[in-house]
């Protein structure tokens, strides 16, 4: 599978950002962290880690163990964003994800940060990998339904005061893609996952992706 499709040029008034995967390199933490989480429960954590991606922890764990009470989902879910948080070994910037935010706030672009993570990991992560956080977050706590619900990006949007239509989401996951294209939007896939979910456009990572201000506010995307 290419991972990259042809260069293509967007136009929006604002950009919705996920972290893990996006902007932030997470992915040797969340292995160490599900891989610990499937051994307790007697999974398979190469199956495991098809599914955790995108969506918050508890979320996962009723599509891994459908009939377990969702109490002891969320209380779970409580022990490994503690876990996550306490571990910041191997996190680091997706490739030009730093160039790409200070582009986007040079300019005065519309942008959010729209992650299933909470407040403490997402802060945590981003310091990791040396990335500003923007002025617009919607975490874990912002929403009542994880990706891919589209909550939390319809969310991010109405905080911009900008219209579903208008958003740009820059995504890695199939629930992340799922969750950008229920909400009415155009998603930039990220990465080799994001390659399977048929986004609208796909790049290896975020030098691949160059941002323009537009008269009026709108942005302009030149990617891939």
């Amino acid at each position: 599978m290419p991972m990259t499709t042809a260069p293509t040029v967007l136009t929006a008034r604002a950009l919705l950002l996920d972290m893990d995967g996006t902007l932030v390199n997470s992915d040797a933490v969340v292995e160490r962290c599900w891989r610990r989480w499937a051994d307790r429960h007697g999974l398979d954590g190469g199956e495991v880690m098809k599914v955790v991606h995108g969506r918050q922890g508890y979320a996962s764990m009723a599509v891994l163990l459908p009939n377990r009470p969702m109490e002891l989902n969320h209380a779970d879910n409580a022990r490994m964003l503690a876990e996550e948080t306490a571990d910041m070994d191997g996190v680091v910037a997706i490739p030009g994800a730093a160039e790409f935010l200070a582009a986007l706030t040079g300019a005065g672009l519309a942008h959010a940060l729209v992650t299933s993570a909470d407040v403490g990991l997402s802060t945590a992560r981003m310091a990791a990998a040396g990335l500003a956080l923007p002025d617009v977050r919607v975490t874990a706590e912002s929403v009542g339904a994880s990706k891919p619900d589209p909550e939390g990006f319809l969310k991010g949007a109405a905080e911009l005061g900008v219209a579903p239509e208008d958003c740009v989401v820059f995504e890695d996951s199939g629930a992340g893609i799922s969750a950008g294209r229920s909400a009415g939007m155009r998603v930039v896939g990220v990465g080799p996952r994001a390659g399977f979910h048929r986004p609208d456009a796909l790049v290896r990572d975020l030098t691949e992706v160059r941002v323009e201000a537009m008269w009026g506010g709108g942005i302009r995307l030149h990617v891939g």
